[in-house]
């Protein structure tokens, strides 16, 4: 018999790993500024920004290995047992950051030992990111049904956004009454710290509880996925019918069921096809959606949102970064309800005109006294049009948009891309808002945006209503 129940507790355990996803990727955002001071009191090296940039954004390195090798593992474990392995890799990850020193160092002395060990933990952590934002989507992909896939899939989004904005609330109560670290620019790249004294606790541990603070869900969802099923296109994948039509019975009903798995056995004649059996721009698409993803630069927002609005002058960043967090998970909301009945296309287009709006209006307004508010609300508007279209959107259309017998390897290539073009944007933000200003930054990604909104015009298929098996006819026709 047919059970919503099933499939949405499903659901909800898989979009855990989302929430993680988003919890490690911006835990950086509040913890940056303490970490920085700490390893600049290091006597061995002479911590400048381009390492700080690095110790910000070295988790994006395991990102990219992840993503990586998701399509691979995801083909020989199994979705679920992937899954289980990142799970296992947050948890080592958020332990290890807010330990670094453990059975190895005397804890509070920064070194470059110590500087090489902290970043090797924030790669584990990457990894695990990595193969969750890769094999998450793919699997609430798989295992829903056609009319309800997108929104299922955009709840993965809502998990990431909504992991940022519990990270914002934890990294901002673990702050408390403490003042984080006031750090000056002397040069060349060297800082100094205005605020040594009163800011200690901050430096000494404020950081680690914010990285520490990961282990809670990261626990929880490692072993709750162990109870999930494995999706019925894998088991397909793998000579296990049966149990690929129980598992789809559970969530469609008998007679559906029926019916999808002989979908699902006709377009897995063989498990897997070599990548470009179904022409370079079926891939070309899937690598280009990931690019433009990072590319229109939201991850400049993300990661630095409390030291771009201290930039602005703002009195409190860390309560208008948890504001923007709130605006966030909002739009994220109106895709969810939004991309089955206006499709996938529209949303995307409107959105990157609106991010193009938003950024132009902070381009031309940062560092004006007298357009405070509009720059605010312009990097919101940024913000807030990515959440309805290129955040959820691009996962729904990398979960569905590739033919069954190359999805692992596709949307491997695809997010590498996307942690590629991440840890662009992220490690070129900071040094180039210091050298060009964010005038030309925020041009420069207002002009991205626009060409993102040409690109989906021009050549993404919509995928709205289409079963995946669909997939494999549309590509073959655009040949």
């Amino acid at each position: 018999m047919k059970s919503k129940s099933y499939l949405y507790s499903i659901v909800l355990v898989a979009v855990i790993g989302g929430l993680l996803f988003g919890y490690d990727t911006a835990v950086i955002s509040g913890a940056e500024k303490g970490l920085q001071a700490f390893f600049m009191g290091a006597q061995d090296f002479q911590y400048t920004d381009f390492w700080h940039g690095f110790t910000s954004s070295s988790a994006l390195i395991g990102c990219i290995i992840g993503s990586a090798m998701s399509g691979m593992l995801a083909t020989r474990l199994g979705r679920k047992r992937t899954l289980v392995l990142a799970g296992v890799l947050f948890f080592i990850s958020a332990w290890g950051s807010m330990n670094p020193e453990t059975m190895v160092l005397t804890k509070g002395e920064p070194s470059m030992t110590l500087f090489v060990i902290f970043n090797i933990y924030r790669v584990i952590g990457g990894i695990g990111v990595g193969l969750a934002s890769a094999v998450c989507p793919m699997y609430i992909g798989e295992i829903a049904p056609s009319g309800i896939r997108g929104m299922l899939v955009s709840w993965n989004q809502f998990a990431i956004i909504f992991g940022q904005l519990v990270v914002y609330f934890v990294n901002y109560f673990i702050l408390g009454d403490h003042i984080a670290p006031i750090i000056e620019s002397i040069g060349g790249g060297v800082n100094q710290i205005l605020n040594g004294a009163e800011a200690q606790w901050a430096i000494a541990e404020g950081w680690r509880y914010m990285f520490g603070s990961e282990m809670i869900p990261a626990g929880l969802f490692a072993i709750l996925i162990c109870f999930v099923p494995e999706t019925p296109r894998y088991l397909v994948s793998i000579g296990e019918d049966s149990k690929a039509e129980g598992i789809l019975t559970k969530i469609n009903g008998a007679d559906e069921a029926k019916s999808i798995l002989r979908e699902i056995k006709e377009t897995m004649t063989v498990k897997t096809e070599p990548i470009l059996t179904y022409g370079v721009l079926c891939i070309f698409v899937g690598i280009m959606l990931s690019v433009f993803q990072q590319a229109i630069g939201i991850n400049a927002v993300l990661y630095y949102a409390p030291r771009i609005y201290g930039d602005m002058g703002l009195s409190d960043p860390m309560v208008v970064t948890v504001f923007t967090g709130i605006i966030n998970l909002a739009f994220t909301v109106v895709a969810i309800f939004t991309v089955e009945k206006l499709g996938r296309k529209p949303l995307l287009i409107v959105g990157s005109l609106g991010m193009a709006l938003g950024a132009f209006g902070v381009a031309f307004t940062f560092g004006n006294e007298n357009l405070q508010l509009l720059c605010m609300v312009s990097i919101m508007l940024y913000a807030a049009c990515f959440m309805f279209s290129w955040g959820p959107i691009c996962w729904v259309l990398i979960a569905e948009v590739f033919p069954n017998t190359i999805r692992g390897a596709a949307v491997a290539i695809a997010v590498a891309f996307q942690w590629i073009f991440n840890w662009i944007v992220s490690t070129s933000f900071v040094p180039m808002a210091n050298s060009l200003g964010y005038w030309v930054v925020y041009s420069m990604y207002g002009i991205i945006c626009v060409l993102a909104a040409l690109f989906v015009w021009r050549l993404v298929p919509e995928t709205k209503g289409k079963t995946l098996e669909d997939m494999t006819a549309l590509w073959k026709g655009k040949k």
